[in-house]
């Protein structure tokens, strides 16, 4: 077992879903002034004969909204956790456009790192009419209900290019006050959390083995240097401890089933409806995120689509090494390229 954290986690990152509701700070509306800036880097870069993915935060200049954009990674890593930037009219952009005013955004948070072993930067959550229950499919190319989760990146920026029909919202719960619910009424469930578990990497991993878990068991909760960070995906862990030949049973089973319960409980959990250019940034290490499912529009111009980036941060927290660690490619590595990669879990 690590290091223990024995008191519960104060601050604005354990906060309550009426908590969230009531602050304003977390949420960033773009002025007029913020949109032009941000169209006149992506016309600098496009103009230069740039490509997505071939530029850098350099390349990219926002003076105008570099305080703003400090102040979003002070919220992520010391205010709430979560930051929602409002505004940007998607519409008004072909895709390359808006993956690039959406990628010189991310450069100036951090080294934006591979999401699936198809190597991409920009992923698309949307349904590709995958079945979710089907062996090593990922939650993203569905429409099914994701439960709650962290991904393994220190920072996960969604922008909402096309929202649902119907359903599909965001729902968000501090993993602090999760971790603080646990030490004060089931105190029981911590050793089993902070002792970790292998995780499924869903055919993603860095062996031929599509049955392949994380080397080492992973942390839910990881004390460190003075920081409480958590790493919870319960059908990750539930699949991952079965393919390791361990399946979870008694105290432990419990345990992933609690945290999964209380990232529900309607205290702690803040639904958002996604509105077309809502960019949702989320740190991993304080807030579990799920989704429920959704019905898209039959047109497919019309379907829903999240552009999701993967982001560690330019200083990001000292994590412990066995937590760090996440997807067998080393300390805060993202998912190995596998140009071969299985159709079954292909973006």
């Amino acid at each position: 077992m690590g290091e223990f954290l024995k008191h519960p986690v104060t601050g604005p990152s354990a906060w309550t879903s009426a908590e969230l509701a009531a602050d304003q700070s977390w949420i960033y509306p773009l002025s007029a002034d913020d949109i032009a800036e941000l169209e006149t880097a992506a016309d600098t870069v496009l103009s230069r004969g740039l490509r997505l993915y071939e530029f850098g935060r350099d390349d990219f200049p926002l003076p105008g909204l570099s305080a703003t954009l400090a102040d979003i990674v002070e919220q992520l890593e010391n205010g709430r956790g979560c930051a929602l930037i409002r505004g940007l009219d998607a519409s008004r952009y072909d895709e390359e456009t808006l993956k690039i005013i959406y990628w010189g955004l991310g450069l100036h948070w951090g080294e934006p790192v591979s999401q699936n072993a198809r190597g991409q930067l920009i992923g698309h959550v949307r349904n590709q009419d995958r079945d979710y229950s089907s062996k090593n499919v990922r939650g993203y190319t569905t429409n099914a209900r994701i439960s709650p989760h962290c991904d393994p990146v220190d920072i996960v920026g969604l922008l909402c290019a096309h929202p649902a029909k119907k359903g599909g919202e965001s729902q968000i719960t501090s993993a602090m006050s999760i971790y603080n619910r646990l030490l004060t009424q089931y105190p029981e469930y911590l050793e089993p959390l902070i002792g970790g578990f292998h995780f499924d990497l869903r055919g993603e991993g860095v062996t031929d083995d599509p049955d392949e878990v994380t080397f080492n068991k992973v942390p839910v909760f990881s004390y460190f240097d003075g920081r409480l960070s958590c790493r919870f995906n319960g059908k990750t862990i539930l699949d991952g401890q079965a393919k390791a030949g361990a399946p979870l049973q008694g105290l432990a089973l419990d345990a992933v089933n609690k945290v999964t319960e209380l990232a529900m409980d309607p205290e702690l959990r803040l639904d958002l409806a996604f509105q077309e250019g809502d960019i949702q940034i989320l740190n991993n290490y304080l807030i579990l995120h799920a989704r429920g499912g959704f019905e898209d529009h039959p047109e497919p111009e019309r379907r829903r689509n999240l552009l999701r980036l993967w982001i560690n941060l330019h200083h990001g927290r000292k994590l412990a090494p066995e937590f760090a660690n996440r997807l067998n490619t080393g300390p805060r590595g993202g998912v190995m390229t596998r140009p071969d990669a299985p159709e079954g879990i292909r973006p």
